[in-house]
């Protein structure tokens, strides 16, 4: 048996990534987007934007039977073409999901939503969620809101040995209002929950997720931006969730094609 004091040496690989919905090329960009994610061979992934049949397969179904994962997948709306919404992925069994809508207004109504999978991997259950947060540049009182709402619903579960594991496209920078909500440099929306943001604490660089050095994001015409995390809560016992690496994933084109308009965060944890 291990000391009581002695830090936990193995590791749970965690990515998030926003797959670009059907934009673009996107049916060349599928198959790029399952070989980056194969290559990566996260433990747990969330996916931002992802798309969706009512009632048919989706594109987290088809991703997780490549990898031969299981999935859960949150619609976010119906765009007629497909739905929009947020998936996780998961190597290991996927007991219980739940969705939650965030808040908005008639001004900014976007549809988003949270996802939050229970999943029982082999040294303990553990809750991740995931989440795609409003885009404009002037909806930041929005974003807080959503925090908020986040916040909120991820401090509904009570007495877990393992901290909660947030991930999504926060679409705001590190110094953001909303963003500082969660790593506790503003008022926290619930008292006592905080989140490390992986990136800070072991990532090395500006871990761009937002790169004019891809040339699907430099369409848009906006600056270079952090805006994709993965969030863990405060460590548990032996330094369980302590992020120990950080990483930018899913940069380079498969086939000569890029998978998504966003880059990836790859974080690893002690679990």
């Amino acid at each position: 048996m291990p000391e009581p004091d002695e830090l936990i040496e193995t590791r749970l690989r965690v990515l998030t990534w926003n797959v670009w919905w059907r934009f673009g090329p996107w049916e060349s960009r599928q198959p790029a987007i399952a070989a980056t994610l194969a290559r990566i061979d996260a433990d747990v992934i969330a996916l931002q934007e992802v798309w969706g049949h009512a009632g048919g397969t989706g594109q987290a179904a088809v991703l997780a039977d490549t990898l031969g994962f299981e999935h859960a997948y949150a619609e976010g709306f119906d765009t007629g073409e497909a739905m929009f919404g947020n998936a996780i992925l998961s190597r290991w069994p996927i007991v219980a999901t739940e969705r939650r809508e965030l808040p908005t207004t008639p001004e900014t109504n976007e549809f988003r939503v949270a996802l939050r999978a229970d999943i029982d991997g082999p040294r303990g259950r553990f809750e991740l969620y995931t989440t795609h947060l409003n885009w404009r540049f002037d909806q930041s009182h929005v974003r807080q809101l959503q925090v908020r709402a986040l916040a909120e619903f991820v401090a509904e579960t009570r007495g877990r040995t393992f901290p909660p594991i947030v991930c999504g496209d926060f679409n705001a920078e590190p110094t953001s209002d909303e963003i500082r909500m969660l790593t506790g440099r503003a008022a926290v929306p619930v008292p006592r929950l905080v989140f490390v943001d992986s990136w800070d604490a072991a990532g090395d660089g500006r871990g761009l997720t937002w790169s004019n050095a891809n040339p699907f994001a430099a369409r848009d015409l906006e600056p270079d931006r952090r805006i994709d995390y993965v969030f863990v809560g405060w460590p548990k016992a032996r330094g369980a969730g302590h992020v120990v690496s950080a990483c930018v994933e899913g940069i380079e084109p498969v086939d000569g094609v890029h998978p998504s308009d966003h880059y990836a965060v790859l974080a690893e944890l002690r679990y």
